[in-house]
């Protein structure tokens, strides 16, 4: 029989194990997963002197719980979420994207909770739970909400039930960046000592696997963009020669697209109904090739004739792309309805891609062609000096080193084998 601690409380106990002693204080509910949760510690050796070390251990765990349960700062976490976002410079798309998040996934989950009682080890849980199961359910068979036409018995109509669909690793990356971002702010504020999403732990990121057309995919996709209308195969043409991202091409106009000069001025973006900074808020020059020259010139000249069909006058400050119902070209073309009619075409094709692969297409063809790093980046308006565009086109890059590679030893004197 092990001896009895002195020490021993009914939350908290040391008891034998093995040639060792375990320390259990137990520290409350996990408010993500509703199972109890002990601080536990391991004491090597039974001696007095672990039997000491074991009695230490056992008063900082109930110093350390008790200082948690009376909080000096009764702020929840949804009023230090609410307070963040209204002081926070965000995008308006980006503010939209974590609204959701916060209404939708951390309220319900942790925004009753003081932020003086936020762990490490709660934010993990909370990660952990929401890989398992984006709504954490219990893990007990049940049939989600769902609207009908008329009401029903679930059993009867045999109902599907839920089955758990974790949240993607970048999902709850996100989630992580807004927590930490509020509880950063909270320390700010002096309503904590110190951020605990500094410690926690969130998702690995994967590795980007960008997966562009083949060429021949890409003849097939361009071609058949030009046989539905000029308009249309003009803008799959530009995306694939300049990687142009979805929102700056639709709020391109004609003023930054120096024909003359063969280059198009990259300023503005086009996102969420708004005209707006690029999203690496650079400006950058892309220069163009004769082809797409001439095919932005009789662009530009039918874009002319149809403004002038309207009634209207054509100006330098029209959008060089617009839908089938603004013939006036005083308004862009829907980032989505661009995203989704290609899409569309791709799956008619029976080619399964999406309009950002093209972007993709446009860096590893001229990776794979031997064009340097730099230049590549800074076509595609990456940041860093072109370390974003190794971490995504890793593999491309490597095999352009190894076409340099071969190159260099061509170019080197053959010597005689022994």
């Amino acid at each position: 029989m092990g001896r009895v601690s002195a020490a021993r409380r009914p939350k908290g106990n040391i008891r034998e194990r093995g040639n060792s002693l375990q320390v259990r204080y137990f520290a409350g509910r996990d408010p993500v997963t509703g199972k109890d949760v002990y601080l536990t510690a391991t004491i090597p050796g039974r001696d007095d002197a672990a039997y000491r070390k074991a009695e230490d251990k056992l008063a900082e765990f109930r110093t350390q719980v008790n200082k948690q349960r009376s909080a000096e700062s009764s702020v929840s976490l949804s009023y230090a979420l609410h307070e963040w976002m209204r002081t926070s410079e965000i995008e308006d798309s980006t503010r939209k994207t974590y609204v959701g998040y916060i209404e939708r996934t951390i309220k319900p989950a942790v925004g009753g909770l003081p932020v003086k009682k936020i762990t490490p080890r709660i934010l993990e849980s909370f990660y952990t739970e929401l890989r398992r199961c984006r709504v954490r359910c219990d893990g007990k068979p049940y049939v989600e909400k769902h609207v009908t036409d008329e009401p029903h018995d679930c059993v009867e109509k045999k109902c599907k039930p839920h089955v758990c669909k974790g949240m993607a690793a970048s999902t709850v990356r996100q989630i992580h960046s807004i927590l930490s971002g509020t509880l950063d702010a909270a320390a700010r504020w002096e309503w904590i000592d110190a951020s605990p999403a500094q410690l926690a732990r969130r998702p690995k990121q994967k590795p980007p696997q960008p997966d562009p057309p083949t060429p021949a995919e890409a003849a097939r996709l361009v071609e058949e963009a030009f046989r539905m209308d000029d308009d249309w195969g003009t803008l799959v043409w530009l995306v694939m020669t300049t990687g142009m991202r979805r929102g700056e091409l639709c709020g391109l106009r004609f003023n930054r697209v120096d024909l003359d000069a063969e280059l198009i001025d990259l300023r503005r973006n086009w996102v969420g109904g708004k005209e707006k900074d690029t999203k690496t808020h650079q400006n950058r020059r892309i220069a163009l090739d004769s082809e797409t020259v001439a095919l932005l010139r009789e662009h530009r000249e039918r874009v002319a004739e149809r403004v002038r069909s309207v009634g209207g006058e054509f100006t330098e400050d029209l959008f060089v792309f617009s839908g089938t119902r603004t013939l006036d070209h005083k308004e862009p073309y829907s980032p989505n309805a661009v995203t989704q009619r290609y899409k569309d075409m791709a799956t008619r094709l029976g080619i399964d891609t999406h309009l950002h692969a093209l972007r993709h297409y446009s860096a590893t063809e001229l990776l794979t062609a031997g064009v340097d790093l730099r230049t590549v980046a800074g076509r595609l308006g990456h940041g860093g000096g072109g370390a974003t565009t190794l971490r995504v086109y890793a593999a491309w890059v490597a095999a352009s080193d190894r076409k340099a590679a071969e190159i260099l030893g061509s170019r080197m004197p053959k010597r005689a084998r022994k």
